[in-house]
C-alpha cells in the first residue's frame, strides 16, 4: 500500500494554522527554530532537488522529484510551509490542464491539501487520462471518496488497483467502513502477513488501520499491539500519532497521549490532542497549549481558511466548553468531511448542545453507512 492513501485522510486537517504575526523584541531575539538543520541528510537531499528544479524549472522530471519531497516532508512533520515550497515548484503548470500525468497527480495532492476536493478529482481524473497505469491516482481518489462517504465510487478505485497489497488494504477499508469490520480485520492482517516484503510505509498504513479496527471491535489489546508495531517503524506520520493519541485518551491514558506528543506541536491535529491529555492530567501547558490553538484558529479565519473544522470543534467544545460554537464548525466540517472522528465531533457537540436535529446527518450517515464503532453508536441513543 502506498503510504499516501492513508496519509491524504489526514493531511485534510494535520496542518497546523500559523498564529498571528508579531515584530521580534531585539535582532537577537529567536522566534522559531527551523526544523531542519544543515547538516541534515534530509536537507542535503532537498538542496540537491532544488538545483536539479533550477536548472530546468519547466521540466516535469526535474521538478516533480522536489514538489513530492516537499509534500511528503509536510504530511510527516505537519508543516504547511512544505505545501507552500511544492506549490511553488509547480507554478508552470498552474491550471494547465495539458500538464504531464505526474503533475497533475502532484497538483491533486496539493488541491486536496487545500480542501479542494473536486479539483483534486478532477486533477487526478486528467492524470488517469494521460496514463490509464497510474495506480496512484486511484488510491488518491479512493482516499478522497472516503473522506466524502462516497463508499461505492471508492470501492470502485479500489478495485482499479489489481492483486496486491494495495488492492487488499483498500478495499478492507471501505468494507470496514460499510458493516464489515470484522472481516476486513482479519482480511487485511492476511494481506499483511502475506506480503512481508512490503515497505516501512505499506505496513505503517496496514498497521494503523489494523489499530484502528481492533478499537472498534472493542479489541484494546490488539489495537496496542498493532499501534507500538506501527510506530516501532521509526517513521514520522502524523495520521499514525493523531490515532494513537486519540487511542490513548479513549482508554483513559493521557499521560501516554502526553509524553507521546510532547515533542510535535507544530501541527494542529497533535497539538489539540496533547493539550487534551495535558488538561486531563491537570498540568498547567494545556492552557497555554489552548490558548496558541485558539491564535491559530483566529489568525487562519483572518486568512479566510477554515480547513481545520473538526478540530477547531473540539478545541471549543472539549476546551473551551462552547457548546454552541463547536456544533457550528462541526456541522460545517460535516459538509466536506464526512469520517468517524467527524461524525463522533458533531454527535458529541450536539448533546453538549442539545440539538438533536443538527446531529440529524450523523444519525443518517450511521443508519446508511452501518458503520460499526459502539462509541459511536453510544452517543447517538443518547440523542434519539
Amino acid at each position: 500500500m502506498n503510504r499516501l492513501l492513508a496519509a491524504a485522510l489526514l493531511c485534510l486537517a494535520a496542518a497546523p494554522s500559523l498564529a498571528a504575526p508579531r515584530l521580534p523584541a531585539h535582532d537577537g531575539e529567536v522566534l522559531e527554530r527551523l526544523p531542519l538543520r544543515p547538516g541534515d541528510p534530509v536537507a542535503a537531499e532537498l538542496r540537491a532537488l532544488r538545483v536539479a528544479a533550477r536548472a530546468a524549472p519547466a521540466d516535469a522530471e526535474a521538478v516533480a522529484p522536489l514538489a513530492r519531497r516537499y509534500f511528503a516532508l509536510a504530511l510527516a512533520e505537519g508543516d504547511p510551509r512544505y505545501v507552500g515550497y511544492a506549490e511553488a515548484a509547480l507554478a508552470p503548470w498552474r491550471g494547465d490542464a495539458a500538464a504531464p500525468a505526474r503533475i497533475l497527480l502532484l497538483r491533486a495532492l496539493l488541491r486536496q491539501y487545500r480542501h479542494d476536493f473536486d479539483g483534486a478529482l478532477a486533477d487526478l481524473a486528467l492524470a488517469l487520462q494521460r496514463d490509464p497505469q497510474l495506480a496512484e491516482a486511484h488510491a488518491w481518489r479512493a482516499a478522497l471518496f472516503m473522506v466524502r462517504a462516497e463508499y461505492a465510487a471508492a470501492a470502485r478505485e479500489c478495485g482499479a488497483l489489481g492483486e496486491t497489497l494495495q488492492a487488499a488494504g483498500c478495499s478492507a477499508y471501505v468494507e470496514a467502513s460499510t458493516g464489515g469490520t470484522r472481516a476486513a480485520y482479519a482480511r487485511l492482517g492476511a494481506a499483511l502477513e502475506q506480503a512481508p516484503q512490503a515497505d516501512p510505509g505499506e505496513r505503517l498504513w496496514a498497521l494503523t488501520r489494523l489499530a484502528e479496527m481492533a478499537a472498534r471491535l472493542g479489541d484494546a489489546a490488539a489495537a496496542e499491539r498493532h499501534f507500538r508495531a506501527a510506530l516501532a517503524l521509526g517513521r514520522n506520520d502524523n495520521f499514525l500519532l493523531a490515532a494513537y493519541a486519540d487511542f490513548l485518551l479513549g482508554e483513559r491514558r493521557p499521560a501516554d497521549a502526553a509524553a507521546l506528543l510532547k515533542d510535535w506541536t507544530r501541527a494542529d491535529t497533535l497539538l489539540l490532542r496533547l493539550a487534551l491529555a495535558q488538561k486531563a492530567l491537570g498540568l498547567p501547558e494545556a492552557a497555554r497549549h489552548a490558548q496558541e490553538l485558539g491564535e491559530r484558529f483566529a489568525a487562519a479565519s483572518l486568512r479566510g481558511e477554515r480547513l481545520h473544522l473538526a478540530e477547531e470543534a473540539r478545541y471549543l467544545l472539549e476546551l473551551r466548553g462552547d457548546a454552541s460554537a463547536a456544533l457550528a464548525a462541526a456541522a460545517e466540517n460535516w459538509k466536506t468531511q464526512r469520517e468517524p472522528r467527524d461524525a463522533r465531533i458533531l454527535l458529541q457537540a450536539a448533546g453538549a448542545a442539545g440539538d438533536r436535529a443538527a446531529a440529524a446527518p450523523v444519525l443518517d450517515w450511521l443508519a446508511r453507512s452501518r458503520f460499526e464503532d459502539e462509541g459511536l453508536r453510544r452517543l447517538a441513543a443518547a440523542l434519539r
